[in-house]
């Protein structure tokens, strides 16, 4: 019987796994924050800005988790009129990588890979 929910409790464990790392748009945004005042003012980038830039590529390893970030992206930038498009759609160059996709209200996010 111990054998059976250990290799239930492993079963649950696999297939879930894909799962635990998702992003979401909580992450997108706290990693973010710190990008609050260059995205609207401009200026130099501040370090932690470009952490969280570079942690969120990072985290966003799959394609869901992409697509997920970039909706998330163009929800934060929506609702926030000050944001700079230029600014915004220079941001992951200033902070040294690239995304594969623009950062913009008018991204297709369902076509980012």
């Amino acid at each position: 019987m111990a054998k059976m929910v250990l290799c239930v409790v492993v079963a649950c464990m696999v297939v879930a796994a894909p799962y635990a790392e998702a992003i979401t748009c909580g992450q997108v945004v706290s990693k973010l924050a710190p990008c609050t005042g260059y995205l609207t003012k401009g200026g130099l980038v501040p370090p932690a800005c470009c952490s969280g830039v570079v942690g969120l590529n990072n985290a966003a390893k799959t394609t869901v988790d992409r697509q997920t970030a970039c909706g998330c992206l163009k929800s934060v930038y929506a609702s926030n009129s000050g944001i700079n498009p230029g600014n915004a759609a220079g941001l992951p160059g200033k902070c040294g990588i690239s995304i594969p996709y623009k950062i913009s209200p008018n991204t297709d996010c369902t076509k980012v890979q």
